[in-house]
C-alpha cells in the first residue's frame, strides 16, 4: 500500500504524520510533534536564529529516520508563518532538503487555512453531520488561520499575523504578563479580528485545531496525561474559555509547567495563544470543539488523492 508523509513546520513546532492508503481511507501509522521554536526572534529580527535553525534541522534528522523505517514513498513538507517571514530562508530550505529529500513549500496563509479547514471538517463529518456555517480556527506560533464554510459551499478564510509566539514576544514581556501588557495585546488582537473580513458571528459550529486548542482541551479536561482520544471532540464553553484565559495570563511560567499535559516548549507562550482564542470566542456564539485533525490530515489527503 502507498505510504506518504506530511510535515508541518510552524513557528513553534514541527509535526509529522505518516499514513497509508486503504480502501476505507488514510490509515495513520505515526504522528508526532517536537517543539523547536523555529520562529524565535523572527518577528523582531526578520531572520532565523542559528539555535532555532539547528533545533529544527535536528528534528528533521529524527523524522528522516522514521520515514526510512516506515518505507514512506512520498513526502510533502509545508512551512508556514516563520518561514514566510525569515530573510535567511535558504539555509532552512537546503538543510531540510538534505535530510528529507524534499524542498520545503512555503504555504500561503490562505492555503494553510483551507488545508486546516478540510482536515477538521472531514474528521467531524465522519462522526455525524456538522451544523453550518462552521468556523475552523488554527492558532499557531506566528499566525492564526480562520476559515468559515457555509452550507452553499462558499468558504472564506484569512491568515492573520498573530500567534502565540509573536504575541508573547511583542507584548507579553513579564512573567506573568502585567494588566497593561494584556490590554495592549488584546487591543492588537481585537483590531486584527475586527478587520479580518470573516463573519465570525455567523458561525454555528466552531472548531479549534493545532497545539493551542488541543493544549487548552487537555487542561480543561484535567488530564493527568495527554490522551488524543479524549481531546478530539472535546468542547470548551465560553465560561470555561474565559476562566482558562484568566488563569494562564496570571500564572508564572513555572506554575504553568506544573500542568501535567503541558509541553515545556509551549508553557511560556500558551498564555498568548489562549488570549487569541478567547478573543475569537467573544465573537463566536458557539462553544469551541477541539479537533485533532488539521493541516497534516489535509496534506496527507492530497498526497493520497
Amino acid at each position: 500500500m502507498t505510504r506518504v508523509a506530511a510535515v508541518d513546520c510552524g513557528t513553534n513546532s514541527i509535526r509529522l504524520l505518516v499514513s497509508e492508503a486503504t480502501p476505507q481511507g488514510p490509515r495513520e501509522l505515526d504522528r508526532r510533534l517536537l517543539i523547536t521554536r523555529l520562529g524565535q526572534g523572527v518577528d523582531a529580527t526578520g531572520e532565523f536564529h542559528p539555535d532555532a535553525l539547528a533545533r529544527t534541522l535536528a528534528a528533521c534528522d529524527e523524522y528522516a529516520a522514521v520515514l526510512k523505517e516506515l518505507g514512506v514513498e512520498r513526502v510533502r513538507f509545508a512551512a508556514t508563518s516563520a518561514a514566510r517571514d525569515a530573510g535567511n530562508r535558504q539555509a532552512f530550505y537546503d538543510g531540510v532538503e538534505a535530510r528529507l529529500g524534499v524542498r520545503p513549500e512555503i504555504i500561503p496563509g490562505e492555503e494553510e487555512a483551507a488545508l486546516s479547514f478540510g482536515g477538521a471538517l472531514a474528521a467531524a463529518r465522519s462522526a455525524g453531520p456538522v451544523d453550518l456555517p462552521a468556523l475552523v480556527m488554527d492558532v499557531g506560533g506566528g499566525s492564526t488561520e480562520l476559515v468559515l464554510g457555509r452550507s452553499d459551499g462558499d468558504v472564506s478564510g484569512v491568515s492573520l499575523d498573530m500567534g502565540s509566539v509573536r504575541i508573547r514576544e511583542r507584548f507579553l514581556h513579564s512573567d506573568p504578563p502585567t494588566p497593561a501588557e494584556v490590554e495592549a495585546a488584546t487591543a492588537f488582537i481585537d483590531g486584527l479580528l475586527d478587520g479580518c473580513g470573516v463573519d465570525l458571528a455567523a458561525a454555528r459550529t466552531w472548531f479549534g485545531v493545532g497545539g493551542t486548542a488541543t493544549s487548552l482541551a487537555a487542561i480543561n479536561l484535567r488530564l493527568d496525561a495527554y490522551d488524543r482520544a479524549r481531546v478530539h471532540g472535546a468542547t470548551i464553553t465560553h465560561a470555561e474559555l474565559v476562566a482558562l484565559s484568566h488563569r494562564l495570563l496570571t500564572e508564572p511560567v513555572a506554575r504553568v509547567l506544573e500542568i501535567p499535559t503541558m509541553v515545556p516548549g509551549r508553557a511560556d507562550v500558551i498564555c498568548a495563544g489562549t488570549l487569541i482564542v478567547q478573543r475569537v470566542g467573544e465573537r463566536v456564539g458557539a462553544d469551541l470543539t477541539v479537533s485533532e485533525a488539521d493541516i497534516l490530515d489535509g496534506l496527507v489527503a492530497g498526497l493520497l488523492s
